[in-house]
């Protein structure tokens, strides 16, 4: 009975799980659409070549939402016969994937700010009325970046995370156009150059740090060590439990695999100690995002 309550809450849970990253995901879906036709139409009207540039990296935002939604989806499946574990390793890969795009928008963005001074142009003449949108595109990324990584980090999703600093990273663009606008209307061109390094390298170190963490995850990385010594806790005050060793864990995408050996008195009925492993089960299960628990029970 307690083993079916539990599976229904977990379903139960993985599901509004899922709803909420789409939520979240379709709000970045439309807030990029929206972005992307102002910055390109006001861009090409008032000659400005870094808005029409910006507008096309909003678009191209629109891949990596797609890329989550996909991801989202598929990481929700069941098990199956091929995949005993289900497919929650879809958003480890979509976290990679993202990772690796940002370093890639970073590293482009340096090396166009390293063509400029090595190749100076005289930058086209741009009227103030791409500045405001510029302002409002920096504004409205900012406030998508923080609402995704709230949505995030309240459903501990790495991938989620990922994506809303794909966010960021375009509110870092759009602050580069700002300055650049600001820079060509007062006479300091330098600024945008300056600036455009300086995100550049923030956006490069961000998507490195996020694909080098999913690149661990695919390579059955433990949990930290504040998880594992929560979990050793659980288990050793487990009613029945005299002590426990050997504990391996793996990331399933936001989820856990571990096995560990329990010890019990060895004059117990192997009834009373599949109890034990219930109730070591269900409460790991019920504490931590735990997806598959193997347990090995030791007589002492």
């Amino acid at each position: 009975m307690q083993n079916s309550i539990h599976l229904e809450h977990q379903i139960y849970s993985n599901a509004n799980k899922r709803q909420e990253a789409r939520k979240s995901t379709l709000v970045s879906v439309i807030v990029n659409i929206i972005l992307s036709a102002a910055q390109i139409i006001v861009g090409f009207l008032y000659h400005s070549q870094s808005l029409i540039a910006d507008g096309f990296h909003s678009l191209s935002d629109l891949f990596s939402d797609f890329v989550v939604l996909v991801a989202n989806h598929l990481s929700g499946k069941d098990a199956d016969d091929n995949h005993h574990y289900g497919h929650h390793r879809f958003e480890t890969a979509a976290s990679l994937f993202l990772g690796v795009s940002l370093a890639v928008v970073g590293i482009a963005i340096l090396w166009n700010a390293c063509s400029k001074i090595i190749f100076p142009v005289t930058p086209q003449a741009v009227q103030i009325e791409a500045l405001w949108v510029a302002i409002f595109t920096l504004v409205s990324k900012e406030l998508l970046f923080r609402y995704m990584l709230a949505i995030a980090k309240k459903l501990k999703s790495s991938m989620l995370i990922a994506n809303a600093w794909h966010a960021r990273s375009d509110a870092a663009s759009s602050l580069i156009v700002v300055v650049g606008i600001l820079g060509a209307l007062m006479g300091y061109k330098i600024l945008d150059t300056i600036g455009a390094l300086i995100v550049g390298m923030i956006i490069a170190k961000t998507g490195w740090d996020f694909a080098w963490e999913a690149l661990h995850d695919l390579m059955d990385r433990a949990v930290s060590q504040e998880e594992n010594d929560k979990i050793n806790q659980l288990v050793k005050t487990t009613a029945g439990v005299v002590g426990c060793h050997d504990l391996r864990t793996r990331k399933m995408g936001d989820m856990i695999s571990m096995d560990i050996h329990i010890e019990v008195d060895g004059n117990m009925t192997v009834h009373q100690s599949h109890e034990i492993v219930t109730q070591v089960t269900n409460r790991i299960k019920s504490e931590m995002p735990v997806l598959d628990v193997m347990i090995h029970v030791d007589p002492v």
